[in-house]
């Protein structure tokens, strides 16, 4: 197991600037060139890592800044998946939640180019000694999750086991050596699936897809291991589990005593990234399950709203995770990203930047 870089981090996704926005809207409309568009990206990528850095962070992204969705833009990229663009769907109560993307596998999934490695060469030239770039990816089980064995080509893959979760382990493996190879030596993994099992309305959906909502987070364990199994020698390997972030919304709610015991237990993973901002997301009990040698980054600090927390507020709550995991094994951060999406929380840029330096502070005052 590797140590994070510090008791400090964040998920990785930060609103983009409006120059940025207004520059993949010229990209959409053919008036600037792809080439054009990265100039814009890189630029506003040196701008964030500065920003991040000078508020104390140890852990720099490069925002998620080239990308539209935080798991559509990498998934698709590997052979065998298509995915299709998502849309916003007017709930009954007149608020806005993004209708979960279909992504279909519909051959044989592969490592078909690098798709993270030309990026990343850009935010580590850009990042100040002493810090750590970290690369964000979406969690392989999104490829299962939302459609199930119906989102799943039966020509491909007449039986899932063991083929399908192979292919996909052995996809990822691919990536993280390539990243490995370009220096990286921390990723972090974004999952909504097993967030997603802990509400029981997204556990019924599962069962009208044909599974066990109780086998699946054993079963997602598993497809984990293989892909840790690839993972480069010194090579951080964290997962972020998120219940929805999209334009300050949240898809899903419940306690992690569902999914704890396979997630902490089970998975052979350094650190996990967990919600814990507000009531959705249950008591701290689920952390019991948190083995040796391993990190939980209590979430408690919002980004989907501005209001700031206080730091008694989060030094009594760290104290009370602390009852079920040794304190040494935790770690602070906002609960998700500020900009899963490139439409952005509903949150000003300013408060973006002090929600992050009262997380550095308050994790320095607990930890040292």
């Amino acid at each position: 197991m590797h140590a994070l870089p510090a008791r400090y981090d964040h998920v990785g996704s930060f609103l983009r600037p409006a120059y940025l926005l207004q520059a993949r809207e010229q990209k959409a409309q053919g008036t600037i060139s792809a080439e054009q568009l990265r100039e814009v990206e890189d630029r506003a990528i040196a701008e964030v890592v500065k920003a991040q850095q000078d508020v104390g962070l140890k852990s720099i992204t490069d925002g998620e800044f080239r990308r539209t969705y935080f798991h559509i833009d990498f998934l698709q990229q590997l052979g065998g998946v298509q995915t299709d663009v998502p849309v916003t769907v007017r709930k009954p109560d007149g608020t806005e939640e993004l209708a979960p993307p279909v992504m279909r596998v519909t051959d044989k999934v592969r490592h078909a180019k690098d798709i993270q490695r030309a990026d990343f060469a850009y935010l580590k030239s850009q990042v100040a000694a002493g810090c750590t770039p970290k690369v964000t990816i979406p969690s392989p089980t999104m490829l299962h999750f939302r459609g199930g064995r119906a989102g799943i080509s039966q020509a491909a893959y007449p039986e899932l086991e063991p083929d399908f979760y192979d292919d996909v382990a052995r996809a990822y493996g691919d990536e993280l050596r390539s990243l490995a190879a370009a220096g990286c030596t921390y990723v972090q993994m974004d999952d909504t699936n097993l967030a997603y099992l802990c509400d029981e309305k997204m556990r019924e959906a599962a069962r009208q897809r044909g599974d066990d909502p109780n086998e699946l987070p054993h079963r997602y364990a598993r497809f984990i291991n293989k892909v840790v199994a690839h993972k480069p020698p010194g090579m951080l390997l964290a997962m972020h589990l998120c219940r929805g972030n999209f334009k300050s919304t949240h898809a899903a709610a419940g306690n992690y005593e569902p999914v704890a015991e396979a997630l902490l237990r089970e998975m052979d993973l350094d650190a996990y990234f967990l919600e814990y901002d507000d009531d959705r997301s249950g008591d701290f009990r689920p952390l019991r399950y948190l083995p040796k040698g391993k990190t939980v980054v209590l979430g408690l600090v919002t980004t989907k709203f501005g209001e700031m927390e206080s730091k008694d507020d989060l030094k009594r709550r760290i104290d009370e995770a602390a009852r079920y995991a040794p304190l040494e094994q935790l770690a602070l951060s906002p609960q998700c990203g500020f900009s899963s999406t490139v439409h952005g929380n509903n949150i000003a840029m300013q408060a973006q930047w002090d929600k992050l330096r009262l997380v550095v502070e308050t994790a320095r005052e607990v930890w040292g």
